[in-house]
Parts: structure tokens; C-alpha cells; sequence
């Protein structure tokens, strides 16, 4: 049974920093793709960052420089670097993975499997 738990979450002022973590466990294929994604209120969850299971990696445009993904190594960890939080970053931010190709469109339906969310909050 796969699992992922996301940790790291929190309140930060605008200009500061956050990291997230994300553990994932039960895959048995070694072919996996991670993402974050977010939703903030009243909004749809977007895609934010993704390392494909080649390694290459995806930014949305909202994040490009401000945030780096990358894994652990041992490929089962997940982190978001956040610098220079915006408000608008506000947001339950997701882990997200799936099993080979995932692209580096960001799309939900890429992705079979889900942690619960964490809140980010950023105040002004």
C-alpha cells in the first residue's frame, strides 16, 4: 500500500522561506514520478514542481526561481525549498506520485497516488 506523508508546513512572512517533506513508502517499482501540487481557498489545485522518473524537473511559472524541488537519496523523500513566499503562495500543498512518465505538464491525472496536504500560510 502506498503511502505519503507530507511534513515541513507552517506560517511564514512574505519574503521569508519554508520546506516541505515528503515521505513516501510501499512502491514497489522503482519508476516513479513525485510532484507538489497546491489549492489554495477558493481556487483549483495546481500543479507547482515534479521530478520526473528520468530526473528532470518542472516548474509552474508562479514558483520558477523562488522554489527547488528536489528528492532524497534514496528517491523516497520529496522536498520543496520556498524562498521568497508571496501571500498568493498561501495554499494546502500536496505530494503527489505516480508510476513512470509523468511529463512536465504538472496534470493531476498523471499522478495515482496522494498525501493528505499541509497548510502554507504567508502574512503580509
Amino acid at each position: 500500500q502506498v503511502q505519503l506523508v507530507e511534513s515541513g508546513g507552517g506560517s511564514a512572512q512574505s519574503g521569508g522561506s519554508l520546506r516541505l517533506s515528503c515521505t513516501a513508502s510501499g512502491f514497489t517499482d522503482t519508476d516513479v514520478c513525485m510532484a507538489w501540487f497546491r489549492r489554495a481557498p477558493g481556487k483549483e489545485r495546481e500543479g507547482v514542481a515534479n521530478i520526473d522518473s528520468d530526473g528532470s524537473l518542472s516548474y509552474a511559472d508562479s514558483v520558477r526561481g523562488r522554489f527547488t524541488v528536489s528528492q532524497g537519496a534514496a528517491k523516497n523523500t520529496l522536498y520543496l525549498e520556498m524562498n521568497t513566499l508571496k501571500p498568493e503562495d498561501t495554499a494546502m500543498y500536496y505530494c503527489a506520485a505516480g508510476t513512470g512518465r509523468c511529463g512536465g505538464l504538472l496534470l493531476e491525472i498523471e499522478y495515482a497516488y496522494w498525501g493528505q496536504g499541509i497548510q502554507v500560510t504567508v502574512s503580509s
